[in-house]
């Protein structure tokens, strides 16, 4: 037996030398395609460019965080809420031929936000042919009941108008991915586009079963990327004596971790799809 458990290790560890310097996936059985590693890496740095606070850098794109792989994107909006501290953009990023929209997530010293934050408590979800859905009060708020959702609608029309119909790309680190998801399912369902995409990075759970089943038939088209130990993904937390109640993630997720071994550090990439509460992937 313990011949057996040090043959089987001393492989592994094999393996692993064998693959230095090369990215290993590893994927549930129930993975489906459409996680694009060189898009989110894209879509990550529009998430973090708008977290900048020199607005004038932001809006003329030469800030420090807006070259590399989103250089020569065209500003259309810049939508900033002073009242709830809340700020997103609208954008066309031409190499990816789509309207870009980022919402900025947390700020650290923010009030409002931690209040939004910490409003967990559930809201009923109006949308047409969904029951029993609930969502987050504070997140959801932030996005239908501020001046957010005026400015990127109007700003996704203006773009529409200039370049056609591309494809949107909807994104957001933490609160922002909350938002984030929530711009995706209103663009689809109350005004009929087409072509959304969301992807969102660290983003806290947002609704119940019910939510996420209609929100994954509605955009389907849609991955929450988190990252190895990262807690913001684990909440609001996950209550199996409340089934009906508790906060689930969206069933696609993908779940970003390292192995390291000494200098060799591996990035795996696990794709959960299911019930969208997978107790391998965010658990």
């Amino acid at each position: 037996m313990e011949r057996r458990r040090l043959l089987t290790i001393v492989i592994i560890l094999s393996l692993f030398v064998l693959s230095a310097s090369r990215e290993l996936k590893v994927h549930s059985k129930y993975h489906l395609p459409g996680y694009n590693h060189t898009l989110a890496k894209i879509l990550v740095e529009y998430s973090s460019a708008v977290y900048i606070s020199d607005l004038t850098e932001l809006f003329t794109w030469t800030c420090s965080r807006c070259n590399g792989l989103t250089k020569g994107f065209e500003m259309i909006e810049l939508i900033v809420d002073v009242e709830h501290c809340l700020q997103a953009f609208v954008g066309v990023a031409k190499d990816l031929n789509a309207i870009v929209i980022a919402f900025r997530g947390t700020q650290e010293h923010s009030i409002q936000n931690w209040i939004a934050d910490l409003y967990w408590k559930q809201l009923d979800c109006n949308y047409p042919g969904i029951s029993d859905a609930m969502v987050h009060h504070g997140f959801y708020s932030a996005y239908h009941n501020t001046t957010l959702r005026p400015g990127i609608i109007n700003a996704v029309k203006s773009a529409k108008e200039l370049y056609g119909d591309l494809q949107i790309m909807v994104t957001g680190h933490s609160m922002g991915g909350a938002m984030a998801s929530f711009c995706g399912m209103d663009l689809t369902v109350n005004f009929g586009m087409q072509n959304v995409q969301v992807m969102t990075f660290g983003q806290p759970r947002i609704g119940n079963a019910a939510f996420s089943s209609y929100f994954s038939q509605i955009v389907p088209n849609t991955i929450r990327v988190t990252n190895e130990h990262d807690m913001v993904p684990h909440l609001p937390p996950y209550y199996f004596h409340f089934p009906q109640k508790t906060y689930h993630h969206f069933p696609r997720e993908v779940w970003l971790y390292h192995i390291g071994f000494g200098s060799l550090v591996y990035t795996v990439e696990k794709v959960c799809d299911g019930s969208g509460e997978d107790p391998t992937c965010s658990r």
